[in-house]
């Protein structure tokens, strides 16, 4: 397995306190907080994939990228450590202590959410980073993560924010939006068994509060920190007051004496700040999907056929189909998801991308306009290139007829415009 790169700071026999950094960042995000970190733990910082030094080997999901983390540590010596992550680096501590959390002693979730926002906008970023690189997302890193008034303050922060995206690679970072777009961790929060405190700037607008109190609701022993002023990338807005908060944290919220294969017994967990308002009593409920049938018709196929099918064609548009299905259409909808989606696109001989260059072919060649605007788009969800698909179109020209192709690349050239345009 792949282990990651990492920084030791600290005295070797000290307590161990592990730092995940944000999608597009590298260790040096927390650079600001080492000074005192180090005062009383042994500080391991990593770089995801692709970022930073680290090299280019893509993690396919956040339980890959924990994984990855353990082997590091395992490497190390260390069994068992504090956690505290930002972002991405959120979700990973959040899988550790659901997995292994014999290893884990209390964790801090910065700038986290127990979903971050919707799988179509992840893979949304994945199709505009195929076509136009990274730089887009890169220009408008500063303004996703610190306020304006930080921004216009500190040029060269800024300019740090933008070429560390820059410099990532593009294929590990499509692959991160993949990973996020999957990860949803709200129906298991209950089994998080360690003192947890949860970090958010109060003008984030990546992870907003809303998120924080999701975390803070689900999680049993879990206190909610806001602080003021601040958006996404905390502790670079904010060093002091995150620094504080998480030496007050780890500080007396450390349990390092398990019995042997259990979990970390609960205790005290750190006094809940009192800059934050009261908290929700109940977690939102996870949101369901699949179209309202009754159970005794849904088996492995048909779930499994969901599931692709929201990942090729996307929520929005599954959810819009569910939403216009009754007793009428009910049972064709669950015929195409079962036979289409739950047989023949999950059949293990092509790739995902194949299919979709079969699919593309064949629609234009019946002249389904409708459909092909909406393959059009999966097929760049399922990672073809505009100009892969331009070849595809001149393909079926030659064996489909010029004018069947002259209408494909109007609608594609349409949906194509529209999904790989970067959002400003």
């Amino acid at each position: 397995m792949h282990t990651l790169q990492y920084r030791s700071d600290g005295p070797e026999g000290a307590p161990v306190l592990v730092l995940g950094a944000a999608l597009g960042t590298t260790w040096h995000m927390w650079d600001r907080q080492i000074p005192e970190l180090t005062r009383q733990w042994r500080v391991i910082r990593f770089d995801l994939p692709g970022h930073g030094g680290s090299p280019a080997h893509a993690a396919s999901s956040v339980a890959e990228l924990a994984d990855r983390l353990v082997a590091t540590l395992d490497a190390l010596g260390v069994e068992r450590f504090g956690y505290a992550g930002c972002d991405v680096g959120g979700a990973v501590g959040t899988q550790l202590a659901l997995t292994r959390p014999h290893r884990v002693t209390s964790l801090a979730l910065v700038s986290s959410s127990p979903r971050y926002g919707t799988a179509d906008a992840w893979r949304q970023r994945g199709v505009v980073i195929r076509t136009n690189g990274l730089d887009p997302i890169a220009r408008t890193a500063p303004e996703h993560w610190f306020t304006p008034g930080f921004a216009g303050a500190q040029n060269a922060i800024v300019e740090w924010a933008v070429q560390m995206v820059r410099t990532t690679d593009p294929g590990c970072y499509i692959a991160a939006c993949e990973a996020l777009a999957a990860y949803d961790v709200r129906s298991s929060l209950g089994r998080v068994g360690v003192p947890t405190l949860v970090v958010a700037g109060a003008e984030d607008q990546v992870t907003p509060t809303t998120d924080a109190r999701a975390l803070v609701a689900g999680i049993p022993d879990a206190s909610l920190a806001l602080i003021p002023g601040t958006s996404h990338l905390a502790p670079v807005e904010q060093p002091a007051a995150v620094t504080e908060l998480l030496i007050r944290h780890f500080s007396t919220a450390w349990h390092d004496k398990p019995g042997p294969g259990t979990p970390p017994a609960i205790g005290a967990a750190a006094p809940k700040p009192q800059i934050a308002p009261p908290m929700p009593t109940h977690a939102p409920p996870a949101i369901e999907s699949g179209l309202s049938r009754p159970a005794q018709v849904r088996g492995a196929t048909y779930e499994q056929g969901v599931k692709l099918r929201r990942e090729v064609l996307g929520d929005a548009h599954v959810d819009r189909v569910e939403a216009g299905t009754d007793d009428f259409t009910a049972d064709f909808h669950d015929f195409l998801t079962r036979y289409a989606w739950g047989e023949t696109w999950t059949r293990p001989g092509l790739d995902r991308r194949t299919r979709s260059i079969i699919t593309l072919t064949a629609l234009v060649a019946r002249g389904h306009r409708e459909e092909l605007a909406l393959h059009t788009r999966a097929a760049l969800r399922n990672g073809l290139t505009p100009a892969e698909i331009k070849e595809v179109l001149l393909h079926t020209a030659v064996y489909c007829g010029v004018p069947a192709a002259n209408t494909a690349f109007a609608v594609a050239q349409k949906v194509i415009q529209e999904e790989t345009t970067p959002d400003t």
